[in-house]
């Protein structure tokens, strides 16, 4: 139906600016209720009429509201159709879908898993709200938020610097500190940054420390002194800010001097590595010499007691021949002497190399086998060499007065004796060698 300004007789029982079926209303009239617009050819409602039309017909329809509503927002009731009578099946049936949807990707994103080594630090609106212990966990998207923390890592922290010491030098200083989380959420929100707090309070501290030092201390001897005053310092520094974290070794690494007097420093702390070298092998060597000299002292000692109690036996037995030769050097002094004479060249002749000549059937030149003579010396020197030097310390203290008694026989001619002082001889020199057997089987 179309409405313009030339239809002045046109009624119909239904207003377009009411609703069907309503009557009595008032149309517009000609040039007045409209506009004609001569380029497009559609009608327009003057603003004026359009505002006391509205006054005219009262309150809205709700339902009419509600059904422009819903095509606004892409739907439709199905009772209302579009322009062209089909029916507008928008996307008000699919808002549902999609908020379900919606619900259940956002049950899905708050699942989280925390590692065993880590603790978890729930962040609500951004606000401290709870720490969850490891294992799969659940928080509500877009509200919480959960920092992981890890516990059990042992974290390393070095410092070095430049530093001045109380003898006014300075000193290149080497350190590192380990430590590790022992609660998050002081970690966290105790201070700005914990591991940055941490260094500066750790620099703090070793320089106090150096500074009350000198350098030679330092450089040499002092290393641990270092150490330990450093964590020291630095654990009643970092205790008030309480950090939530845990120094668990503080380590000295090195320090130098500066490059203008290395040289020097490095020959005097070569030099006392030198004494300390020399100290620990001199205390090996005393550890281990030590005990060889103990048993040296204790084997001299047993051999000075048995050779004490063998020189005592041994003189106790000479007293003893000397009683049993004092009879018969009183009943025959001379016969005594030879006896002795003729033993001792006994003794010496048995260790002593011998040649017989003729003197009636020789020749005028004699050759004497001296390099013969000299090897079965030698043969001789050798064997009496493998006794023991007690025996023959022993041996020689009992022949002294022998060897005298030689001496003074050595001196003295052999006398022209009868047949019966030759038995007696040979009877008095077979119990000599019985008694020298017997002292001889003491001795050894």
């Amino acid at each position: 139906m179309s409405w313009n300004g030339s239809d002045n007789n046109h009624n119909s029982e239904q207003d377009p600016w009411g609703k069907p079926g309503q009557s009595g209303s008032k149309k517009p009239e000609q040039g007045q209720g409209w506009q004609n617009n001569p380029d497009s050819g559609t009608p327009e409602p003057d603003k004026q009429q359009s505002q006391q039309r509205n006054k005219q017909q009262g309150p809205p329809d709700l339902e009419e509201l509600f059904g422009n509503l819903l095509k606004k927002m892409g739907g439709g009731n199905g009772r209302k159709s579009d322009n062209n009578g089909i029916p507008f099946n928008g996307l008000g049936k699919l808002l549902p879908i999609a908020a379900v949807i919606g619900v259940i990707i956002w049950g899905i994103s708050g699942f989280y898993t925390i590692k065993e080594a880590e603790r978890g630090v729930v962040l609500r609106f951004g606000e401290f709200n709870s720490i969850v212990q490891p294992g799969l966990n659940w928080k509500p998207t877009f509200i919480d938020q959960v920092v992981p923390v890890n516990v059990e890592r042992i974290s390393e922290l070095k410092t070095q610097g430049s530093m001045l010491t109380q003898d006014e030098n300075m000193v290149v200083v080497e350190m590192t500190v380990q430590y590790r989380v022992n609660n998050p959420e002081k970690y966290l929100f105790s201070v700005t940054n914990a591991n940055n707090s941490l260094s500066q309070a750790t620099d703090s501290a070793l320089r106090y420390v150096i500074g009350h030092m000198s350098m030679d201390d330092i450089l040499t001897t002092g290393r641990s002194v270092v150490r330990e005053d450093t964590w020291r310092y630095l654990e009643n520094i970092i205790k008030p800010y309480d950090m939530g974290l845990e120094v668990i070794d503080v380590n000295f690494q090195s320090a130098r001097p500066p490059e203008q007097v290395k040289d020097a420093f490095d020959d005097a702390i070569k030099a006392q590595e030198d004494e300390q070298r020399f100290i620990r092998q001199a205390e090996a060597y005393a550890r281990e010499a030590e005990p060889i000299a103990r048993g040296d002292a204790q084997r001299i000692i047993e051999q000075a007691t048995a050779y004490k109690e063998q020189v005592v036996l041994d003189a106790q037995g000479e007293v003893e021949r000397f009683q049993q030769l004092l009879p018969e050097y009183k009943a025959s002094p001379d016969l005594l002497k030879e006896r002795l004479y003729i033993q001792a060249m006994e003794n010496i002749m048995a260790e002593t190399p011998k040649m017989m000549l003729d003197a009636n059937n020789g020749n005028n030149l004699t050759v004497l086998p001296l390099e013969q003579m000299l090897n079965q010396k030698k043969v001789t020197e050798s064997a009496v060499e493998k006794t023991d030097a007690p025996q023959a310390k022993g041996a020689n203290s009992n022949t002294t007065l022998g060897n005298a008694a030689n001496r003074a026989a050595a001196v003295t001619p052999v006398p022209t004796t009868s047949n019966s002082n030759d038995n007696s001889y040979n009877g008095s020199q077979q119990q000599e060698r019985n008694q020298n057997g017997t002292r001889q089987g003491r001795f050894e």
